[in-house]
């Protein structure tokens, strides 16, 4: 009885930090509704690369009233352009009207969770990324937050933490892949990775021992430092020191739109108030834990909590197995994998398992005569050779990370790059707009598109001084007549 006592009795030390991370949250939620307002018209409108309606109005037909469960989002009642557009900007506004403290803080948070959610469901395969199931969660689990935090809260965020970071380490070994093993990754990682910075060409030419030392920091980081997560305060310090120096590293060498800075804001759990207190006026400190000790949560929501702690913990174990298991699943274990991509909860998260050691570039072009072909241009992905990566953080542009997976690697993940062809080929104005610059913007649409494969590398120092070309590239063939890229 008196551990239960313990779990849901008030985590005193953790009220500042509390208010500050659901500051922060709301922060990390409006640059996420901000990014996605500008794309889901062209990503999963009626004239965008995957319309929802399709997908909602296939779901119910052969699932019946169980697909509500399945894809629980708003726009079963309306998947139009303005609904699409309508949500993510409301998210926007509500998360700054939350981070301003101009609304009741738990009616938000679960504004700003549901709203998410849908528009997760409505991007298909291009929301289909661990950063916003981690935002999803840590959404949810911040709901519990307005009431005074208790223990339980405190360590179902250290959980999350625990998971994203130690899973991350867990399956670049379990992958198998050689280049993490030897100490090998980083020799491709900048130059591989999916949307890489100026920061990306500066670390790719470190001398070798140091890219060596940053795997073995990696791995440290991710595999080790974890555990420290569950241990006394000097060591949950040390955690988090660790861990924002790693986010902060990936920041300055890598564009991963917010999963970052949403990590370094978990970090804040591993801290106590003593060490927050520092960047908070004393006026302001005791607003927060006067309302805190005021709100006090009730026998209903500690009811709740305790729930809802059950169930992230069998289903965080569930779905972390199920990736481990050979054969068939049992069925219970089938049925329990199927909440987290549903709902966003209890997630397995595995950042870059595997490392690619080259990359390749598509390049499309169309033609009126088949003699005369014009380039699409793309907002961010490397395309002109002398033209210097940009840092986009935290904004993620769906489609051109979405085409890092092609040439297929994967190939279960391209079977939308063909309706993206087709959109193309009718000018549809909102997957055009997607880009940097269409070349039949206010004219008849092409007559033939082709798809030209490049690969890329990053130009020497000794290169770029000389030619101002940050890329050099190599012409392959037509796509998809090309082979595919080395593991």
């Amino acid at each position: 009885m008196k551990v239960l006592t313990d779990l849901f009795g008030p985590a005193t030390d953790h009220e500042l930090t509390g208010w500050l991370f659901v500051k922060g949250l709301a922060l990390v939620y409006a640059a996420a509704f901000a990014s996605l307002a500008i794309q889901i018209d062209g990503l999963a409108g009626p004239d965008g690369i995957l319309p929802l309606q399709r997908l909602l109005d296939g779901a119910f037909a052969e699932q019946g009233t169980i697909a509500l469960l399945r894809l629980p989002t708003l726009f079963w009642l309306n998947s139009s352009d303005a609904a699409l557009q309508g949500a993510a900007f409301a998210g926007a506004v509500v998360a700054l009207l939350l981070a301003l403290g101009w609304v009741r803080r738990r009616p938000a948070l679960i504004a700003l969770f549901v709203l998410y959610l849908s528009l997760v469901h409505a991007g298909q395969i291009f929301m289909r990324f661990q950063w916003d199931t981690l935002l999803l969660e840590s959404g949810f689990l911040a709901i519990f937050l307005v009431d005074a935090p208790t223990r339980l809260i405190v360590l179902l965020f250290d959980w999350l933490l625990f998971r994203l970071r130690f899973l991350s380490g867990y399956f670049k070994l379990a992958s198998g892949d050689p280049s993490w093993r030897d100490f090998s990754a980083l020799n491709y990682y900048f130059e591989t990775q999916p949307l890489p910075h100026i920061g990306s060409w500066y670390a790719h030419h470190l001398s070798p021992g140091w890219l060596k030392a940053g795997v073995g920091f990696t791995l440290f980081a991710e595999l080790a430092v974890p555990f420290f997560i569950f241990l006394p305060r000097p060591f949950r310090i040390v955690a988090a020191a660790v861990t924002i120096g790693a986010q902060l590293l990936i920041i300055a060498t890598s564009n991963h739109n917010f999963i970052n800075l949403l990590t370094i804001l978990l970090c804040l759990f591993l801290l106590d108030d003593r060490i927050v207190a520092r960047l908070l006026p004393q006026s302001v400190q005791d607003r927060i834990r006067s309302d805190a000790r005021r709100s006090g949560s009730g026998p209903a929501a500690r009811v709740l909590a305790g729930a809802t702690a059950v169930l992230i913990l069998v289903l965080s174990l569930s779905t972390a197995l199920a990736t481990q298991l050979r054969g068939p699943l049992p069925h219970a274990l089938i049925v329990l994998n199927e909440v987290p991509p549903a709902f966003g909860i209890g997630n397995p998260y595995h950042l870059f398992p595997t490392m690619q050691t080259e990359r390749q570039e598509l390049k499309i072009v169309g033609s009126y005569d088949g003699r005369d072909w014009e380039p699409y241009v793309f907002r961010y992905k490397p395309d002109a050779l002398d033209k210097a990566p940009q840092f986009i953080v935290p904004h993620q542009p769906r489609l051109d990370w979405m085409m890092w997976f092609l040439p297929p690697q994967w190939p279960d993940t391209a079977f939308w790059f063909e309706p993206f062809l087709e959109s193309l080929r009718h000018n549809r104005a909102a997957v055009t707009r997607l880009l940097a610059r269409n070349p039949f913007e206010g004219k008849a649409p092409p007559k033939m598109l082709r798809v030209l494969a490049y690969r890329y590398h990053f130009s020497t120092p000794q290169e770029q001084a000389s030619t101002g070309n940050w890329w050099k590239a190599q012409y392959l063939g037509e796509y998809p007549d090309v082979p595919p890229r080395r593991p």
